[in-house]
């Protein structure tokens, strides 16, 4: 049984690096457009500032979240947008007020729980480490369009460990999610982590395989940067497939960026 106090306390760190990257900023900074389109920095935030308080909901009132899914469900292209834009709306001081608030609310929920409970979400029922692995990954995502934005490089940190583990195991989902049959044999993934050490997944002697920095395998998977531009390299014609349509989040896989689309990473 997965502890989930080391994701949690690398969840608070991730976003306690974003923050430092947006409480500085003064108020009209909040409105400068990131990657994503006709997503400014406060759309960033306020879509973690919302998927967080969902989050909560979850955690601690299964069945008001039901009401959500329902919701969801019925608006499935609109209604993640929605949530940004409402908390966009908000003056900047107030939106990072009201993200401090929902993220340390979950921390608390998280930290709270029996081992082995599991929660209701949007997709497949979560644990308390993987949702907090999920918020990790959104989290740092997203803060690499705001650090676009903003024209600045952060630097990759071990933390990056949770993105790539849920790429791997993401896997399948991405071939089923464009329509593809997976394959049926094991990958071996070997990335070379921030601090120069191998993270290995899958079996050793795979046929096919996938090399390279776990910063680019992050950035490909959460469709920050476009292959083309990135150092991952596969040995294997399914291997290949995968790396043009991996994703570590759920959902549609959208249109990504272009080659040459990058920011200062």
């Amino acid at each position: 049984m997965s502890d989930p106090t080391p994701v949690l306390d690398d969840l608070r760190d991730e976003s306690e690096g974003l923050d430092a990257l947006v409480a500085p900023l003064p108020g009209d900074a909040w409105a400068a457009p990131t990657p994503a389109p006709g997503w400014t920095i406060a759309h960033q935030i306020a879509h973690l500032a919302w998927t967080d308080r969902q989050s909560v909901l979850a955690v601690t009132d299964p069945e008001g979240f039901g009401s959500v899914v329902e919701k969801a469900a019925a608006a499935i292209d609109t209604f993640v947008d929605e949530g940004a834009v409402e908390g966009a709306a908000l003056p900047p001081a107030e939106l990072l007020a009201r993200w401090r608030s929902g993220r340390s609310e979950l921390q608390a929920a998280l930290r709270a729980q029996p081992p082995g409970t599991r929660f209701p979400w949007f997709g497949p029922p979560m644990s308390a480490a993987s949702m907090a692995s999920a918020r990790l990954m959104e989290s740092w995502a997203h803060g690499e369009d705001v650090a676009d934005a903003l024209g600045v490089r952060r630097a990759p940190t071990a933390r990056l460990r949770h993105v790539a583990r849920i790429a791997v195991r993401a896997r399948d989902y991405a071939y089923f999610v464009n329509g593809l049959t997976p394959p049926a044999e094991e990958f071996r993934v070997e990335l070379t982590a921030p601090d120069g050490t191998l993270w290995a997944y899958g079996p050793q002697d795979a046929a096919q395989r996938v090399t390279g920095p776990a910063l680019d395998l992050c950035l490909l998977a959460t469709r920050r940067r476009h292959r083309a531009d990135l150092a991952v390299r596969a040995e294997g014609a399914d291997a290949d497939r995968w790396l043009d349509i991996a994703q570590a989040f759920a959902g549609p896989p959208g249109a990504g960026r272009g080659p040459g689309e990058g920011g200062t990473a």
